[in-house]
């Protein structure tokens, strides 16, 4: 199968099964939605989601979290995976925002990864979830689930899996297919035991293939 046959086979799928995809982080305003970015990194988004409720009713906007103290930040956050750093950052975050951005999100990635805790990845969900900019953000699931299924081939990192997926995704359909991808390794295409019985990609996806003829190999020796 051809590269461009295999992202329109991915694509036509998850068009058909997961239209509507989006985030699974809660947040009202593109102000939360940055700083739970920021907390989901290396944490799960349910942990996130059992947090921020208390956090974004202390700290509403950039304004208020700017004027806290990052031990009070901690204590909110204490629960997530490295805590003591991400306080850190999301001080930083707000400071930042008002003093160098008039406490507006910028719209640029570049200009979004000026800001503390917020790496290309973040800056990229940022892009394409609040200014719908065709942004490819990169996590672990993105990067596994797009080499498994051989939409990327030997991408050394996030960056060099990002520019194989945008060069192939139209670029309307690359914010929504960030979604795809997160969601399908999140519940289908796990790291450590993936679902392949029913997953409906499985006839066209590397890794399964790979792991058929391995199994037929065995059986036959």
């Amino acid at each position: 199968m051809k590269t461009e046959e295999r992202y329109r086979f991915v694509i036509n799928y998850f068009k058909d099964h997961h239209p509507n995809a989006e985030t699974e982080l809660q947040y009202s305003s593109p102000f939360e939605l940055l700083v739970a970015v920021i907390l989901s990194a290396q944490c799960t988004d349910k942990r996130v989601n059992m947090i921020t409720p208390a956090l974004f009713s202390r700290f509403p906007d950039a304004e208020t979290l700017s004027e806290a103290s990052v031990d009070e930040v901690f204590n909110y956050i204490r629960s997530i995976s490295y805590p003591n750093n991400k306080a850190k950052h999301l001080v930083g975050m707000a400071k930042m925002l008002l003093t160098d951005f008039n406490g507006v999100i910028p719209e640029k990635v570049a200009e979004l990864e000026k800001l503390p805790g917020v790496g290309r990845k973040t800056a990229n969900v940022i892009a394409s979830v609040v200014f719908n900019q065709p942004a490819m953000a990169v996590d672990t699931h993105v990067f596994r689930v797009s080499a498994r299924l051989g939409l990327t081939k030997k991408a050394r990192n996030p960056k060099h899996a990002e520019e194989q997926l945008v060069k192939y995704i139209p670029k309307e359909l690359i914010a929504v297919a960030h979604h795809w991808l997160i969601l399908h390794g999140r519940y289908v295409c796990k790291a450590r035991k993936p679902e392949c019985t029913p997953c409906g990609l499985k006839e066209m996806c590397m890794y399964y293939m790979n792991a058929q003829k391995k199994s037929t190999k065995i059986a036959a020796s």
